[in-house]
């Protein structure tokens, strides 16, 4: 028999949906599971974001000016008033506590307390005690809790202590969440505590039952500022767990990988022949660290999972043509993803300059080859007649079959999904698997979303190359970079001019585009050839503007963000970005990537309207440094982890309490110790530990199967 939806349990335990908690209901539940929170484990996980010291609890009469305090009071009057002519509502509360004093209390924009905070309401104020014109005790914006008198006990909850300030949930408050965690921890058991009490004991940490208790209700003794950190031990505890466990499952994943059985790969005095005559230049110490990298792997019996990093022409696709030869003198075929038509088509014509003197043929699909193109090279690539095959998400459908892939490359690897790069992998069998990226990964991103893979970084560029000089000019002086760029061009040089997509909203960067396009063409530069291109011309239509700019026709391109990588026009020497405010930092680094490709010094000019603190904090970053790396870091601490790649990433792990910017301690410490423990191969505590992360790892993380 199904329990009614309003009945409440007498005994909890974690599996007990929150519906059926004293003082939750249905209603409630509902809100909580818009949070995530649906059993009471969950909410257990669901830790403040603050803390505020009121254990400095006096009447009113003892409160002096200039101190922090909490005062329990009733309210005496109330009155909303505006403030002159504006419309700041002004409302102010008079409160007593039978002390003999009184006390104000006066929010701004206070409206919402009107029809709250009545005469004779039982309240909890907390803040800085100061004295109005008339030397009346007065706090201005204090935090307020209305105490509802029902519980003899609330009053202890919310003043007296430290209290934990969660965020709201709908209609759910801070102070119906300590209530609710009142009952709960009283009345629920504690989660499993799996950390290996080896671990535990070496690294110093409370166990989990204590932590979690304390999370909610800290001791009378706890320290404030560690708290607000959080670096108490209750939350190191919580915090080391999420990083820890997913680690151990990273670790495990990438044994599971490394017991596989894949393709040795044999290193012939051919292969080495053929690299030699395809290399166009001496390649960089860098470069030669990282293919000695990938043969090695390539050489093992088992399959290469390896992402390859390096700035923005840093020669990464020269070392993936490397790799790429190895595989094809191996007898098997050579796969490159890309995200999209224009890098396919730019990997495409770079492959075929490489490969197809050595007598390599490679061919390309995407999504608008037509039919009977596409009919063409499957029957290729399944009849092995192709030795390299580069395409878009076309290259992953059912009905494209490889004859031999032994070597599978997904580019620019942020914009796929892990069940992309599955399933690329699954058209052959265990090839081995190199995915790139051109947008350098923080230190602690990749000890994450990567963590199951090795990691090789080209941290240099080739000889020759000369740092872009990045200049910020405001919109009121974007004439003068008119001026610039028509001198440039008339040294032989061309440029781009690229335009945000303003509001989501590709239409109105294509709009934005065709405009300043005409604007440019007919009025700035009549003299010389402007070309236009967007993500909405057709795949035909891009490769002709990208053509014709390649080989010199065009001198200026005017273009929408579909030109962020992918695009090598040595000749290029200026980047005008428009309205860069309205850029995130790492793609303006990927935009003025395409630039100081050649010998030439080259330019990036960022034009910009009215900036905010964090977008004027992006453009100082980008004037004052070059650094990919520095300039990702950045990028990660201005938008957080979880926008870092956008929404095109599924692999940022679903964290609940720990933070990858501001726990980096705590991760490397948590990875060290996760790596030693796999190792330590204790096999009672590994199987322990099996057993926890398969039970856990894909609700927690989503990041698949481990063991």
């Amino acid at each position: 028999m199904v329990a009614d939806a309003n009945a409440t349990l007498k005994t909890l335990d974690l599996s007990t949906p929150l519906q059926f908690v004293k003082g939750i209901g249905p209603a409630r539940a509902e809100m909580l599971a818009a949070k995530g929170l649906s059993t009471v484990a969950d909410l257990l996980y669901y830790t403040p974001f603050r803390y505020e010291d009121r254990r400095n609890v006096k009447p009113i009469s003892q409160l002096s000016p200039g101190e922090k305090g909490a005062v329990l009071a009733r309210v005496v009057s109330a009155k909303l008033s505006g403030i002159r002519r504006r419309s700041v509502g002004l409302f102010e509360a008079v409160l007593h506590d039978g002390s003999g004093a009184s006390l104000k209390a006066r929010w701004f924009h206070g409206e919402r307390y009107a029809d709250t905070l009545l005469p004779d309401t039982r309240v909890a104020v907390f803040g800085k005690v100061e004295l109005d014109s008339t030397r009346q005790r007065l706090m201005v914006q204090p935090e307020l809790e209305v105490l509802s008198g029902e519980d003899e006990d609330e009053e202890t909850l919310h003043s007296g202590r430290i209290v934990a300030v969660y965020e709201a949930a709908g209609k759910i408050s801070t102070r119906i969440f300590r209530k609710l965690f009142d009952r709960v921890l009283k009345e629920a058991p504690t989660p499993e505590d799996a950390l290996p009490a080896s671990v535990r004991s070496r690294v110093g940490l409370p166990d989990l039952a204590n932590a979690i208790r304390d999370i909610h209700a800290p001791p009378p003794d706890a320290a404030i500022e560690l708290l607000n950190a959080f670096r108490s031990p209750a939350q190191t505890r919580l915090i080391f767990d999420e990083f820890f466990w997913l680690q151990c499952g990273l670790v495990l994943k990438k044994n599971k990988a490394h017991q596989l059985t894949g393709y040795s790969f044999a290193v012939t005095d051919r292969a080495r022949e053929q690299i030699r005559k395809m290399l166009p230049f001496k390649p960089t110490a860098a470069q030669r660290r990282v293919v000695q990298e990938i043969v090695d792997d390539m050489k093992r019996p088992r399959p290469m999972n390896r992402l390859l990093q390096g700035d923005v022409g840093s020669g990464k696709t020269i070392v993936a043509a490397e790799a790429a030869v190895i595989a094809i003198e191996n007898k098997f075929q050579v796969a490159v993803l890309a995200p999209t038509e224009i890098l396919a088509a730019q990997h495409f014509s770079y492959f075929k300059r490489l490969l197809a003197p050595l007598g390599y043929v490679v061919v390309m699909l995407t999504g608008s080859s037509t039919a009977r193109e596409k009919e063409q090279i499957k029957k290729l690539i399944a009849g092995h007649l192709v030795h390299v095959i580069i395409g878009t998400h076309a290259l992953i459908q059912e009905d494209v079959e490889f004859a031999r892939l032994g070597l599978a490359i997904v580019d620019e690897q942020h914009r796929f999904g892990v069940e992309q790069r599955l399933k690329l992998s699954q058209k052959g069998t265990q090839p081995d698997v190199l995915v790139m990226t051109a947008t350098p990964i923080p230190r602690t991103l990749a000890l994450t979303i990567y963590g199951d893979l090795d990691v090789s970084t080209i941290d240099e560029l080739p000889p020759g190359r000369k740092p872009v000089l990045t200049r910020h000019v405001p919109e009121s002086r974007v004439e003068s970079v008119y001026s610039f760029v028509a001198q440039e061009i008339k040294s032989g040089r061309q440029a781009y001019v690229v335009y945000p997509i303003v509001e989501e909203s590709e239409l109105s960067a294509l709009k934005a585009a065709e405009k300043m396009f005409q604007h440019l063409s007919k009025e700035i530069f009549p003299n010389l050839r402007v070309g236009l291109l967007h993500g909405r011309m057709s795949a035909d239509a891009k490769e002709t503007a990208m053509r014709s700019f390649q080989s010199g026709d065009i001198q200026v391109l005017v273009s929408t963000t579909v030109i962020e990588v992918g695009v090598d026009v040595p000749n290029a020497s200026i980047m005008l970005v428009e309205q860069a405010e309205r850029f995130g930092l790492a793609q303006l680094h990927q935009l003025r990537g395409r630039v100081g490709r050649g010998a030439y010094q080259s330019y990036c000019v960022l034009v910009t309207g009215k900036l905010n603190d964090i977008s004027r904090e992006r453009i100082r970053t980008l004037v004052e440094s070059n650094d990919g790396f520095h300039i990702a870091e950045m990028d990660m601490k201005l938008r957080g982890p979880g926008e870092f790649f956008g929404t095109r990433q599924s692999g940022i792990p679903g964290l609940r309490l720990a933070d990858l910017i501001r726990d980096t301690d705590v991760l490397e410490l948590a990875t060290r110790e996760a790596a030693a423990f796999i190792e330590r191969n204790d096999q009672q505590e590994l199987r322990a530990a099996v057993r926890y992360i398969q039970e856990h790892w894909q609700r927690k993380y989503g990041l698949g199967q481990v063991a």
